[in-house]
Parts: structure tokens; sequence; C-alpha cells
């Protein structure tokens, strides 16, 4: 019987990289590093997940220093201690398996975690931010939206805030729908004249409960790395789908809808108000 021996013990590491960077998918490498364990301190030792999540995904290359000293991508059960060279570089291996997993285009689900915060709420709890997040605009018998305070100025804009899921993620498209009165006269829809989106992370390791309760908060307490372009609102009660030019690397986990001019004012106060139901979040 002819001898079968390890690959990658015959025919050295350049040449067994060179073969390995061939695979198309994360989920191959990981196939690899379970072959054994002399395979998967190979994988680990040379680096094999990073140099895959560059080749892959080369937009983040720019930001791989961050993503390393900062841990930006949190490992369950690992602490983020000073470690030597080999647990560096099993910590590292497992955050570039998570990139490039999270990355992978085959993947789509919506990415905010939480509600944080609005510019202004007309009456809370009742129209506050986290009505954003249902699904449809009635709950039970109950209207189901969130909606600004009013003003005399149809051109003050509002603003929501949302936590994602994951410190980092890759976004390709922001649904909002405006919300439509149906229980006032003439089903008035209270939308803006156009949305913009931000994306970055706060300064301060932890926002303070005082914040969130006094339903106030500073926008200089973020640091937004990408600003999209105006998108014009139509004024309709459907879910609208904004596509961003390009997938965006969101880094630090927060997004700001910046909802910009108001259209409709209230026949009983006469004052402008925007008003949505459902803000949804989407990745590939």
């Amino acid at each position: 019987m002819d001898y079968c021996g390890d690959f990658i013990e015959l025919l050295g590491p350049d040449i067994s990289t060179k073969i390995l960077m061939n695979l198309v998918s994360p989920s191959d490498l990981i196939r690899v590093s379970l072959v054994s364990s002399s395979w998967h301190q190979f994988v680990i030792e040379n680096g094999l997940g990073k140099q895959l999540c560059l080749k892959l995904f080369p937009e983040i290359s720019g930001i791989v220093h961050t993503i390393e000293m900062n841990n930006l991508i949190d490992t369950v059960g690992h602490k983020q201690d000073d470690c030597d060279e080999l647990e560096c570089l099993r910590k590292n291996h497992r955050i570039y398996t998570l990139l490039a997993r999270a990355f992978n285009p085959f993947v789509r689900k919506d990415c905010i975690s939480d509600a944080i915060i609005a510019s202004s709420t007309d009456n809370y709890p009742e129209e506050s931010i986290n009505n954003t997040l249902e699904p449809f605009d009635r709950i039970d018998t109950r209207a189901s939206y969130w909606s600004s305070e009013g003003q005399n100025n149809p051109a003050v804009s509002e603003t929501l805030l949302y936590k994602l899921m994951t410190k980092m993620c890759i976004v390709t498209e922001i649904h909002v729908q405006p919300f439509q009165a149906y229980f006032q006269y003439g089903f008035p829809i209270y939308s803006s004249k156009a949305v913009r989106f931000r994306m970055g992370h706060k300064l301060q390791s932890e926002m303070t409960d005082s914040l969130t309760s006094s339903n106030k908060w500073a926008d200089d307490e973020f640091i937004w790395t990408y600003t999209s372009p105006e998108f014009p609102m139509v004024q309709e009660n459907c879910l609208q789908k904004f596509k961003l030019p390009e997938p965006v690397l969101c880094i630090g986990g927060y997004m700001q809808v910046e909802l910009l001019g108001r259209v409709q004012r209230q026949e009983m106060d006469g004052l402008y108000y925007i008003c949505c139901w459902t803000t949804a979040f989407s990745k590939v």
C-alpha cells in the first residue's frame, strides 16, 4: 500500500498555505482546522483565518489594527487581558473566523438589538422609540408608533438612536415606514421629507442611566464614522427601503436615523410632527 502522509508536513508551510488560501468559505477553513490537532495548530500559527478574511473582504484591511487591539468582536468565555504570542494568535483566529462568517453574503438578518433613545417623544412611554421595532402598527387594539414632539417650524429634524447586535457588521440597507394616523380625520401620514443614516461608536464606555431616563442625549457623545447621503421619503403609508450606495462596515455598534424636515401639520394643535412605526436594519 502506498504511503498516505500529511500533505502539510510533506509539502511544507509555504505551499500548504498557498493551497489553503484557495478556499472560498470560512466554513471550509474551520473544517480544515478540525482534521487534526496539527492542522488546527498550523491554521492558527500561520494566521490563515486572518488571511482568508482579508482575501474575501479587503475593505476591512484598513482597520485590522483597531480590530485586534480593541477586541471589537467579543469572543464569549475568553479574557481580553494581555496574552503571549500563541494566545494572541488564537484570539485573532477566533476574531477573524467570526468576522468572515458574519460577512458571509449568504447570511442576512435584521441587526438592531435595542432602541436606545429619540431626540424627542410626544407622549412617553405610549409613543416611545421602542414601538419602532414592532412589526405592525397595532398591538391588539392599540396603535403602536413613535411620535416626535410637535414643532411650529417644519424644518426641525428628529433623530432615533439604535444599538446593533454586534460591534461590527456590514450594512446594506435600512427600512423606515411613516405612520398613518388612522384614528384622525383624513388619515394623515406623519412622514419626514428625507432621511439620513449615521453609524459609529460612543465615546464613553457606558451611557448613564440618567441619559436614557431623561429622554435627552448629546450627539457629541458619539463618533460617527459613516454618514449616508440624504434619501427622499415618499409620503405614503408603506415600508420604504433605503439601499446604501455601497455596503458599509459599521464599527462600534450604534446607528442613528436622522429624519429631516416635517410634512404633516396636526389639525388639533397646528403643529408639525414626525411619526414612524417600524425601522428595520439589514445586513449581509
